[in-house]
């Protein structure tokens, strides 16, 4: 994903570039299948048609964009981390993935021409950046007129975890405090419509998920995952020390394995918005 800075000068993809948080990433492209196919759904991308993913990570949703793109279409992943954007090319090489290229470059700046894409799509981007207005800004100038701009962000003001745990809510205390310490906005999923309408945006579509995964399921450790994938900045900024993360670790997975217990992570906001015909 992109990589910014944030006012404490820490590198914002906050999550780290390690192999754990590439496997975390890989298996969010199967986690959140169902919303992006419902987003494609409403789009209704037609083959012979262009699409851009950024921030793709090691595998984005290249896959789907291709099948909606296929026959004749071409799709782009676009990560700012090389070992991502090497993992993404050995995925779609391994899926056989004829129509899709994969590039390193920046998404806040990404030195491709204007106009050049059918749909232009971020997930669990704009969440890491410092100023996602300028990633939108570019979103739209890559769109064509009368193309679509669409965005998948958490909101994680609303979590369930119940029935409840101190340590579980102290995980998640310390997961916000290190992200706000970033100067992200981990409430960027319900700013997101208004961002696309400052962008000019226009038919700005809003939906938004509360899914609670059943006990086996991957996302059910999402909070425990996030905090060791951010670990080396939660350590940075002494908002914890080795010690107790592993014990809080322990404790949460522990509960989270219980098929009792109900873990609903955080909303999931889906938002589309189009570019217009003609420049107001």
């Amino acid at each position: 994903m992109t990589t910014a800075t944030g006012p404490d000068t820490a590198p914002l993809y906050a999550l780290g570039r390690n192999p754990d948080e590439s496997a975390r990433l890989r298996r969010q492209s199967d986690e959140l299948r169902p919303q992006t196919a419902d987003l494609l759904g409403r789009i209704r991308l037609e083959p012979g048609q262009s699409a851009i993913d950024l921030g793709c990570g090691p595998s984005g949703i290249l896959d789907q964009l291709a099948a909606a793109v296929s026959p004749g279409g071409y799709v782009v992943g676009l990560d700012s981390d090389p070992a991502h954007t090497a993992l993404a090319a050995q995925y779609v090489t391994g899926m056989g993935l004829a129509n899709v290229e994969v590039l390193t470059a920046d998404a806040r700046c990404t030195g491709l021409p204007p106009g050049s894409f059918d749909l232009v799509h971020a997930r669990t981007l704009l969440v890491n950046i410092h100023d996602p207005a300028e990633v939108v800004a570019e979103m739209v100038r890559l769109a064509r007129p009368g193309g679509w701009i669409a965005s998948q962000e958490p909101d994680a003001e609303h979590a369930l975890c119940y029935p409840p745990l101190p340590a579980w809510d102290h995980l998640r205390k310390i997961f916000l405090a290190s992200y706000d310490r970033l100067g992200a906005d981990l409430h960027i999923g319900r700013r997101l419509h208004e961002l696309f309408r400052q962008a000019g945006l226009e038919d700005v579509e809003v939906v938004s998920y509360a899914p609670v995964y059943p006990a086996g399921h991957s996302r059910r450790t999402l909070l425990p995952d996030l905090v060791l994938s951010m670990r080396p900045v939660i350590l940075k900024f002494g908002l914890a020390d080795e010690r107790e993360l592993n014990e809080l670790d322990h404790q949460v997975r522990e509960h989270v394995a219980d098929p009792r217990t109900l873990i609903m992570p955080h909303l999931l906001f889906v938002v589309r918005g189009r570019k217009p015909e003609q420049q107001k």
